[in-house]
């Protein structure tokens, strides 16, 4: 069953939907917003010349460096008074980029989550632990609206303090889980380390987010711990989680939110739309956000869109899982590579864990790449066998071996307390 009716409705009246919306937001954003307004006429576009979702290429596309540019509020179309709650998305470098809502936002918000979470498998009266950190960041107070909209229970634990997230979910029997993907993995090996079996404590589900997860990284999850992984996608730019989440019954794709989420995939390098389930970058147009609407987001994120109906019977798009990020891309030696191709080869292998790290340096002019990997706690393969293996993979599928491989014990290269793993550092510079 769905959370609403619209997910299932048919493919011209979504249309319907989105073409309304687009011109109202279009209009929405030239009268509010002074930066857009400037960059529609500068493009020589009015809010009158789109008059249907072909009209969405006119419009020129937003990018992160513009939020930044505008810090803090020059992307806001209303004043305070109207405002509800702002949050802010760490950059990596420089201000972070602030993102507001008003009452309705909010609104939209929560049911976008609660749909997602009804899609993941979640029902009324289900309990919920929220492991995402609450505060600026949005992914906590995101997932807490949704779990309360759906009408189920809510543990705001936030982040971090793992042993305690385990003994909460043992004494309150917590049927989901919500954590990013490797704080997924790093919980397993705590409650290991606690004298607990993974697969016995009482969640069934797990919906992680705020990376990406590779389909053997997924695996691993579902294997240790014995539940439904389910990916939800989401960007503090468009709204935070919720833009579009996978359904349990299929888990082949997210589905979006597209009433309220317009997507595109185009070419990274032209901006160009690319043909139905070609990958590309995803390109993503608010359609009913007051506080801040956003056009043509460039998201930066690698995906593929996918029409065809469902299984579940939601009419509404798919994306596929984030296979890496436009800005993610690492040249060494002329050769094009995303970790994530990386992860998924090597992931693949009997032996090794869900953990690696990538060092480039530079000797003289040459790029050099020093590929760490953990093994896994219960591997018992000849170390020198397992890197030959590695190696001939990583050349076969990706015609490139690093100019190092070491393999360290399970544990053996740094988390967060949240689990998380930095995966590439770049010395070069």
């Amino acid at each position: 069953m769905v959370y609403a009716p619209i997910e299932t409705e048919d493919r011209a009246e979504i249309r319907e939907i989105q073409e309304e919306r687009l011109r109202e937001t279009v209009e929405h954003a030239y009268e509010t917003v002074p930066f857009y307004r400037e960059q529609l006429e500068d493009a020589g576009v009015e809010p009158d010349d789109i008059e249907s979702l072909e009209d969405i290429t006119k419009l020129p596309m937003t990018t992160k460096e513009d939020f930044r540019d505008e810090y803090p509020d020059g992307l806001f179309a209303v004043g305070d008074e109207e405002l509800t709650r702002i949050h802010a998305s760490s950059g990596t470098t420089g201000k972070p980029k602030i993102v507001s809502y008003t009452d309705d936002d909010i609104g939209v918000w929560s049911e976008v989550v609660a749909r997602s979470l009804k899609a993941s498998g979640v029902n009324p009266g289900d309990t919920v632990q929220n492991a995402y950190g609450y505060g600026l960041f949005t992914g906590g107070l995101g997932l807490h609206y949704g779990v309360e909209e759906l009408g189920a229970t809510v543990i705001p634990i936030g982040s971090g303090g793992t042993q305690r997230q385990i003994e909460m979910m043992t004494d309150l029997e917590s049927d989901a889980l919500a954590c990013t993907p490797s704080y997924a993995l790093y919980l397993a090996e705590t409650a290991e380390e606690m004298g607990h079996d993974p697969k016995e404590l009482p969640i069934s589900t797990i919906i992680f987010g705020a990376e990406p997860c590779t389909e053997p990284m997924r695996e691993e999850i579902e294997e240790r711990l014995d539940v439904n992984g389910i990916d939800i996608y989401g960007l503090s730019e468009i709204i935070g989680p919720g833009v579009s989440n996978e359904c349990h019954e299929a888990q082949d794709g997210l589905h979006i939110w597209e009433d309220h989420f317009y997507p595109e995939v185009v070419d990274p390098r032209t901006g160009d739309p690319v043909e139905e389930g070609e990958e590309g970058e995803l390109i993503l147009t608010t359609l009913t956000k007051e506080a801040m609407p956003v056009l043509r987001y460039r998201t930066g994120d690698l995906t593929t869109l996918t029409y065809d109906e469902c299984e579940c019977g939601r009419t509404m798009v798919r994306m596929d899982n984030v296979t890496g990020r436009t800005d993610d891309l690492l040249i060494v030696r002329g050769v094009n590579l995303y970790p994530s191709e990386i992860e998924h080869v090597v992931l693949e292998i009997d032996g090794v864990a869900p953990y690696y790290r990538i060092d480039l340096a530079k000797e003289g002019s040459l790029d050099v790449m020093e590929l760490t990997i953990e093994t896994t706690e219960e591997s018992d393969r000849n170390e020198d066998e397992l890197r030959n293996v590695i190696l001939t993979r990583l050349q076969n599928v990706l015609s490139f071996t690093p100019d190092d491989l070491e393999l360290v014990d399970h544990g053996g290269i740094a988390r967060t307390e949240v689990g998380k793993v930095k995966r590439v550092y770049d010395h070069r510079d």
